[in-house]
């Protein structure tokens, strides 16, 4: 069995956290507590996401860093979308 370092116990803990804001914000959604035009539901995710990638540059993982640069990017691009929306007067639930 491997030796767990304080160092690695950190970065565990704040991936663990990321994880766990992930979840969160997937949770209120599917119990209708937050929808996905919510702002809380892209920054639940951006960092959630981010603190994935900073626990992944201690036990790095190609295939995980991708998807996490993704999920960051996404959830970017979702907050941008609600702060726009929110400028104009649109509807949260509109199409664009």
């Amino acid at each position: 069995m491997e030796d767990l370092t304080a160092l690695d116990i950190l970065f565990d803990t704040i991936g663990l956290i990321g994880v766990t804001l992930i979840l969160i914000g997937y949770f209120l959604i599917q119990t209708n507590k937050i929808t996905s035009m919510d702002i809380l539901y892209p920054l639940l995710n951006l960092m959630g996401a981010t603190l994935l990638l900073i626990s992944l540059f201690h036990n790095w993982n190609t295939p995980s860093v991708i998807i996490e640069l993704f999920w960051i990017a996404i959830s970017l691009y979702g907050i941008y979308t609600i702060l726009r929306n929110r400028r104009k007067g649109t509807p949260p639930d509109a199409k664009e």
